[in-house]
């Protein structure tokens, strides 16, 4: 019983749990921390090394070979919907428009968003270029910004790996971000941004 049943679901759990911190110290590590994705690593290999032992001591049992498996693939899925619930790090958001008939810039920043425009030509003639820096968090009330006041704007978004100083609507009460990220950042001296 424990060999066919209790120890696969062990390596399976194990496995979610090892993987889904490797998937979140990559993110930490893109993301410039420096001090938490090492701490990641560290329980990511240990967890590593006390499965693969039990597997190497059940080299015949299947069951273990599938928990392993299916214990990786849902680690990567668990990973990244609690990146997603995180939201860490911060983007530019770039908008490009022929004509700003619904005053964008002055929505963004009636939003709590700081905001940069730009005369520029295009394709087709003058265009405005509007550049923003975003908590990634706050990226679905930007886009929905965007879409309410101009449906046919053309919009990008990218990765910012390091922000200094800058204006962000202020924090809004996010469930996932009371884990004590923040409080581990200060353990290690990272300063959140402003």
């Amino acid at each position: 019983m424990f060999s066919w049943v209790i120890l696969p679901l062990i390596i399976f759990t194990a496995r979610i749990f090892d993987v889904t911190i490797g998937t979140i110290r990559i993110i930490f590590v893109s993301r410039g921390k420096r001090y938490l994705a090492p701490l990641m690593g560290f329980f990511e290999v240990l967890i590593w090394i006390i499965v693969i032992s039990q597997i190497m001591k059940n080299l015949n049992n299947f069951a273990c070979f599938i928990a392993y498996a299916a214990g990786f693939a849902t680690g990567n899925f668990v990973g990244i919907l609690i990146e997603e619930k995180l939201a860490l790090g911060m983007l530019v958001v770039r908008i490009i428009l022929v004509k700003d008939e619904c005053k964008m810039k002055e929505r963004l920043s009636a939003a709590g968003f700081g905001v940069t425009s730009v005369d520029a030509y295009g394709v087709n003639g003058r265009v405005t270029i509007i550049y923003t820096v975003i908590k990634r968090k706050d990226l679905n009330d930007v886009t929905k910004i965007i879409t309410r006041c101009n449906s046919r704007a053309f919009y990008s978004v990218e990765d910012a790996r390091m922000v200094r100083q800058g204006v962000f609507p202020h924090d809004k009460e996010h469930k996932v971000g009371n884990l004590g990220i923040m409080k581990i950042n200060r353990l290690f001296g990272h300063k959140p941004h402003k």
